[in-house]
């Protein structure tokens, strides 16, 4: 930078051969003395070192030398004052550059250096050179620094020592020399200046590494100007960085920017959105710098699915790690597109539940497909393979799939695959938008893990699946305040097979989440489920719709809470579809079920629709502890008849088996049987009658019998035949009549009159 070049600034002082009344004796303000005609100043016009120059008696303790104009004084810039000067007889004096400060209002600013070294004068004819850096900054190397209360500055100068001594002086230079402080001025280093070359071919890493080294050392930042820088092994950077440049370096090396860790940064080092993605998301599972790779709220373009654990280079990681704050999104591309294979396969549950031996082509399956056929539940996926031994394993048993039989493996494509992953704990992906365009799904979850959390997140449109497990990757796994936004709104709901996610394992939090028109909400296979505070709605625009399941409950003992959802247009399912013995034997069979606070509503459903479906896929279940209190249920526009029911496609129920079944306080509109149990009925009986027959009257839940009379009261007077008051009691006889939904009252004679009975479908122990 000069400004003498670039703005056409005037910094140097007149010759002397224009005059000496351009040169002031005193500080060269308007008024002051100057030379012109002083008996000890001359000008000489043909000096052998100098050519023209002033000759200058010292007759004074401080003999000033200033020029009268105004040399402005610029922020930023820096000047250099020069003068050379050589003595000719007499005493030999000092010299020295001299400036006076003029401010804005023409005053002397003070408290400021004006002057600069002192240079003795040794030798008669010897030239000296004498110089001084006048700036408004305070750096190293600057003699006089005057802030930026100065604007301008007279400058020249002094003569100190010994007066009688005659010196000659060169004419006096001014000069911008701002360009010498330029390193200092600049908070960068560029790898070039160690060696970088950036032809694309040779290995700069070394290069690389020094220029952090000293960009660290001295706190400034690393630049990589132009060109295409080849690192052929890892680096790390530890200063900040900016990039001009590209780099490229195989696969398996990462380049971790520690002081710039963001999603811009490496699209520039990388000269490519998708791969600066993919880079930056490699360099989180290794440094620990950074637990937070932070998108800044930007749009990524994906062309192919990110198979997280290959990027990373990692097959375990149990260490927190976020994703956070942008979008990503598939592109168009043939990679999103599904690979099915199609296999013959032995299914042996007493051998092993969970494993297909001799499957034939067992090479063409992939890890991570869904498999189907005939005695497959719902969202079972292949785990792993041993192409060796020609087995697979699954994520889940399979319900009546024994013997051999052709089965179908479908692999959906995912935004972000964790499949590749042996194990991996504590991910966290938060305020992301998954933008599957209906060309793939959202996340595939590792096989192994605790502590996976997706939070403050939107699944927007998947083509098949939001978030898919594929093992025991979900175990503890956390959903909390996502959208879930489905790519078949328009489509019936029967015609839909977009799920919006499904778990394998234990203790998943599901809170606070709005699903939008699946074919389910969630799958669930393990126990000590949390679902609070969501709200999915599944509805369509038929008349008299078709309603499927929101939440599938695949196992009987589930240890679940269902609290605060609004649970629209869809049902609660529970079922053992992933049992491999779906027969009950020996076992916990329904129980551990706790739904409370709920609202549930329908509009334009059949009257047979249901909001809680029991489906057990094997004979002998029953139920064990379950409790469905405080919940609303509503429907508009057509009346359902019950809102549970038990789906007998394979199997009933045991209901003399059922025990601790609570169904109270709940608030029925639109329903034309209301649940409860117990349930206290008022049978009056109006002749008299030893046996009185009190109907429940499908008032119990899941067409249980009335298996326990839990208080009886009588309301006025029992009377016999004579119209005389019985003060005696009945016996009760339970589960009589039709279905067991009755109980017989034996009175001692024949009387009539009004009980309340007190019925439970269960024991309560």
């Amino acid at each position: 930078m000069n400004k003498v070049i670039t703005d056409g600034l005037v910094l140097m002082p007149p010759p002397f051969s224009a005059g000496l009344n351009l040169w002031s004796r005193e500080n060269g303000t308007v008024g002051s003395g100057s030379y012109a005609s002083q008996p000890n100043a001359a000008y000489v016009p043909a000096d052998a070192d100098f050519g023209g120059c002033l000759e200058l008696l010292k007759i004074s303790s401080t003999q000033k030398l200033r020029s009268y104009g105004e040399t402005p004084i610029i922020p930023g810039m820096y000047l250099r004052v020069t003068a050379r000067v050589k003595a000719i007889s007499g005493s030999l004096p000092s010299v020295r550059i001299a400036g006076w400060a003029g401010t804005s209002t023409n005053t002397n600013a003070i408290n400021i250096t004006q002057v600069g070294p002192s240079v003795a004068l040794t030798t008669y004819g010897q030239v000296v050179t004498v110089s001084a850096i006048v700036a408004t900054s305070n750096r190293s190397g600057v003699n006089m620094a005057w802030g930026t209360t100065p604007v301008y500055g007279h400058f020249g100068l002094d003569l100190t020592g010994s007066n009688g001594g005659i010196v000659r002086i060169d004419d006096i230079e001014i000069e911008d020399i701002t360009s010498a402080f330029l390193r200092d001025l600049m908070d960068w280093v560029d790898v070039r200046d160690f060696g970088a070359r950036g032809d694309g071919t040779t290995d700069d890493s070394a290069a690389f590494a020094a220029a952090d080294t000293y960009a660290r050392d001295n706190e400034v930042a690393v630049l990589v100007s132009k060109g295409t820088y080849f690192l052929n092994t890892n680096v790390t950077l530890t200063s900040k960085v900016r990039f001009e440049g590209t780099v490229s370096m195989p696969a398996q090396y990462r380049l971790a920017c520690t002081r710039d860790y963001n999603l811009d940064t490496y699209e520039a080092a990388f000269g490519d959105e998708e791969e600066g993605f993919r880079r930056g998301l490699q360099v989180l599972f290794y440094y620990t710098d950074h637990a937070v790779f932070d998108l800044g709220g930007r749009r990524v373009i994906l062309k192919s699915p990110v198979d997280v654990g290959a990027v990373s280079g990692l097959d375990t990681l149990v260490q927190r790690r976020v994703l956070a704050n942008g979008m990503i999104e598939a592109g168009i591309s043939t990679d999103w597109d599904d690979q099915v294979a199609t296999s013959v396969a032995t299914y042996t549950p007493t051998t092993n539940a969970f494993r297909l031996t001799a499957v034939a082509n067992v090479a063409n399956i992939i890890v991570g497909s869904r498999v189907t056929g005939t005695g497959v539940g719902r969202e079972i996926y292949v785990l792993s393979k041993d192409v060796g031994a020609g087995t697979v394993t699954l994520s889940r048993p399979l319900w009546g799939a024994a013997g051999t039989r052709t089965y179908t493996f479908t692999r959906y494509k995912y935004l972000l695959d964790f499949s590749s992953f042996a194990k991996l704990g504590r991910f966290e992906i938060k305020d992301m938008e998954f933008q599957c365009n209906g060309r793939a799904s959202a996340i595939m979850l590792p096989p192994a893990g605790i502590g996976f959390i997706i939070s403050d997140s939107t699944f927007n449109k998947p083509k098949d699946r939001g978030i898919t497990s594929i093992g025991e990757g979900c175990q503890g796994l956390h959903v909390d305040q996502c959208q879930f936004l489905s790519n078949e709104q328009p489509t019936r709901v029967q015609d839909r097979t977009t799920i919006a996610m499904n778990v394998n394992s234990n203790d998943p939090k599901i809170r606070n989440n709005r699903i939008v028109r699946f074919a389910h909400f969630a799958i669930l296979g393990g126990s000590g489920n949390m679902l609070v505070g969501n709200h999915f709605f599944q509805g369509d625009d038929e008349t008299a719709g078709v309603r499927r399941a929101g939440v599938v409950f695949t196992s009987t003992n589930v240890k679940t809470l269902l609290t605060g959802n609004y649970i629209d247009n869809c049902y609660i399912e529970w079922g053992n579809e992933h049992d491999s013995e779906p027969e009950f034997n020996a076992e916990y069979s329904f129980g551990g079920l706790t739904i409370t606070g709920n609202i549930f509503t329908s509009s334009d459903t059949a009257a047979s629709a249901s909001f809680i479906v029991i489906k057990p896929y094997g004979p002998g279940h029953f139920i064990n502890g379950f409790s469905m209190n405080d919940n609303a249920f509503r429907t508009v526009n057509t009346n359902i008849d019950r809102v549970d029911t038990v789906d007998t496609t394979y199997a009933a129920l045991d209901y003399a088996r059922f025990r601790n079944v609570i169904v109270s306080a709940n608030a029925f509109n639109g329903v034309n049987q209301i649940t409860q149990s117990p349930v206290t009925i008022q049978h009056d009986q109006n002749t008299e009658s030893n046996t009185w027959v009190v109907d429940t009257a499908g008032y119990l839940p899941f067409g249980a019998r009335a298996r326990n009379l839990a208080g009886l009261t009588t309301e006025n007077a029992i009377r016999n035949a004579a119209n005389a008051n019985d003060y005696s009691m009945p016996f009760a006889e339970t589960e009589k009549g039709t279905n067991g939904r009755m109980i017989n009252l034996r009175w001692p004679q024949a009387v009539r009159g009004r009980v309340q009975a007190t019925i439970r479908c269960d024991n309560p122990n």
